[in-house]
């Protein structure tokens, strides 16, 4: 027990490190689906309604008989990149795709380097993926989409598929396979999204080091297969040991894969045997272990008709069938953007945009001073480009020139701005703040000012709320650039976000029945910052709960809460992690009258369920999950059926 302790905390920590992927496969699709899991409670339902769905078509059409034509599936690559070594070749995509089309029709060479005892279970999946020939406005297409960025990485929370936090936004999903390319932080080489997620955030995730076979493909991980390995993922596999450690009680939902007790890196001699498995063992050459890309090279059936069910009719990837992706597109004139102008003209920065041009797959950005001999130049899939660190009092140069798969139109005219001068100095009296262990005191009921100095500047700040005024409502204000405010318990859970667009107000409006040592976390969204000004944060608390909208703490005297009472609900776990006792404590504002709560294991698995009845106000209870497994699981409340909120627990016995 205490060796898979001190995994699990190996994990976290591998999960939380700068250190690149270098020496070991580290995947972060199941830390993904947590996640998500956590932020949205209906995505444990839709996966439990996926997995249904999967079993149902599998027990109704066996192996190898599907009846199904070729599945096809439009690809759209996202290239998000800083550094022009980030910014990967239109040839070293084709290798991704060569290894894909290769590993799902069971046309790689290596596939016969099955061991013979294995090498009838090896599938054609009948999956193949084309670049996009058309956008989803039915314009001609490559398919790549190129993305500069002021991030220096990503992580798995997401940012990479938004435009406003760095990204680039996906294509529609029900159309297209979203693959994105840039750099990863904490040493994962890619994740992906199941299936049951957000529309906007579906598609798989590859750090560029460890995309295709050429270029920036870096060895171990330089044959595409952890891009087969995550587009598995995206089809609806687990990893092949179950992600239960060394317990052998996980199981990938797949009926023709041995029972294995952890993943297997490197290249593992035949036979490695666990969990009883023996004479012939592990499948560690499966794509959906941990090994190296060249010791990986083999789909079973059994995974194959669980890819397979997601296009069945009512799967949740039929859709994709429909798609035109793979249809050339119309091939439209290039045409130079119009409406070029510059705002929200700052001392270090400003913001180019433009009306959308025909057909572009991206646009060219030129700027430089006014007294420069050459420009410089950056690329963008938006139709606004915003320009920062520069020179203040200065006056600068731009334009802009489209950029479509048949050719690029000629720049626009040029136009110019001046940055402003620096008139104001703001002292931060709180730094260093950076991160939710060096937070800083701040007071109640009380308006402070302080600074976001540098694109990856963050402010932490803690207070208390008490036992008689225990409702919060943070306030953000006077804000120089686009700036966020996050709010997180005692137990450091984000429980509530404010993330309007622009220099608006930011509120938060959180009536808890919980009393203790809050965070509040202000940052610039997509790096936004401005060095010579201030924004003002106030934290307020009061006994009564605060209106929505209310401006402070003195609107709430006036609430009439009988009339005007949010709906709270706040779930508390103890002691988390825990050897199995475990304490829920609920504070609700609404009548529960068939509560229930549930208990999943990471693979969305029902291992725990108890009656609660009926719940209101404050209620305390205890279960004992001491026979489950160490590792981590899902608590889940449930009020008929409807999944009332989500945390996560450690069991460590």
């Amino acid at each position: 027990m205490l060796k898979q302790l001190l995994k699990i905390s190996l994990v976290l920590l591998l999960l939380v490190s700068a250190a690149p992927a270098n020496a070991q496969r580290n995947c972060g699709a199941m830390e993904h689906l947590q996640n998500m899991i956590l932020q949205d409670p209906s995505v444990l339902q839709n996966r439990q309604n996926i997995e249904q769905f999967t079993q149902n078509w599998i027990t109704n059409n066996p192996q190898g008989n599907t009846g199904r034509a070729l599945v096809t599936i439009p690809v759209v690559v996202h290239v998000v990149y800083r550094t022009t070594t980030e910014n990967i070749s239109d040839a070293q995509i084709q290798s991704q795709m060569n290894v894909l089309n290769a590993d799902f029709a069971k046309l790689n060479a290596d596939w016969t380097n099955t061991p013979s005892v294995f090498q009838s279970l090896v599938a054609n999946v009948d999956v193949q993926f084309c670049l996009a020939q058309r956008d989803p406005n039915g314009n001609a297409s490559n398919g790549i989409v190129r993305k500069l960025t002021t991030n220096t990485s990503f992580s798995t929370n997401d940012n990479v598929k938004r435009s406003a936090n760095g990204g680039s936004n996906a294509w529609p999903s029900s159309s297209y396979l979203n693959l994105w390319v840039c750099n990863i932080s904490g040493g994962i080489l890619g994740y992906a999204q199941f299936p049951g997620g957000s529309a906007a955030t579906d598609g798989v995730v590859v750090n560029y080091n460890a995309f295709g076979t050429i270029g920036t493909a870096a060895a171990p991980f330089n044959k595409g297969r952890t891009a087969t390995h995550e587009v598995g993922h995206w089809l609806n596999l687990y990893h092949i040991w179950g992600d239960d450690g060394t317990g052998c009680t996980g199981s990938d939902n797949v009926t023709d894969t041995p029972n294995q007790g952890d993943e297997n890196y490197g290249c593992p001699s035949f036979p490695t045997v666990s969990c009883s498995n023996g004479p012939n063992g592990d499948l560690f050459m499966n794509y959906m272990d941990y090994t190296d890309d060249a010791c990986m090279f083999m789909f079973t059936e059994g995974q194959k008709a669980r890819m397979q069910a997601l296009f069945a009719t009512g799967g949740f990837r039929a859709s994709l069938l429909n798609s035109l992706g793979c249809v050339p597109g119309n091939i439209a004139a290039c045409n130079s953007p119009t409406g070029l102008s510059a705002g929200n003209v700052t001392t270090t920065g400003a913001t180019l945009t433009w009306s959308a041009a025909s057909g572009a797959t991206s646009y060219n950005v030129q700027y430089k001073t006014s007294a420069a001999a050459t420009f410089t130049t950056v690329s963008t899939s938006a139709t606004s480009f915003t320009l920062s660190g520069l020179a203040n009092n200065t006056t600068y140069n731009y334009q802009v020139q489209t950029v479509c798969s048949s050719g690029s139109s000629n720049y626009t005219t040029t136009g110019s701005f001046t940055t402003l001068a620096v008139t104001a100095t703001c002292t931060d009296a709180y730094e260093s703040n950076n991160s939710i262990s060096t937070a800083k005191t701040i007071p109640v009921n009380t308006a402070i000012t302080a600074v976001i100095g540098t694109s990856t500047d963050n402010d932490y700040f803690k207070f208390a709320n008490t036992s008689t005024q225990r409702r919060i409502r943070i306030t953000l204000t006077n804000l120089p650039a686009n700036y966020n405010v996050v709010l997180y318990n005692s137990r450091g859970n984000q429980v509530a976000i404010s993330q309007n667009t622009g220099t608006t107000n930011e509120t938060i409006t959180y009536n808890t029945n919980s009393v203790g040592t809050y965070t509040i976390r202000v940052l610039g969204s997509g790096g936004a910052f401005n060095a010579s000004n201030c924004y003002t944060l106030t934290a307020s608390i009061s006994a009564t709960n605060f209106r929505v909208g209310a401006d402070d703490a003195t609107d709430a005297a006036d609430l009439d809460l009988a009339n005007d009472k949010p709906s709270v609900f706040d779930l508390t776990l103890a002691p988390n992690p825990s050897n199995g006792k475990l304490n829920i404590s609920i504070f609700t504002t609404e009548s529960m009258e068939n509560a229930n709560v549930q208990v999943y294991d990471i693979a969305g698995r029902v291992v725990f369920a108890q009656a609660l009845g009926s719940v209101e106000a404050e209620f305390n209870t205890g279960i004992d999950l001491s026979a489950l497994e160490n590792g981590f699981y899902f608590v889940a409340i449930k009020n008929n059926n409807q999944v009332k909120q989500v945390q996560k627990v450690m069991i460590a016995k």
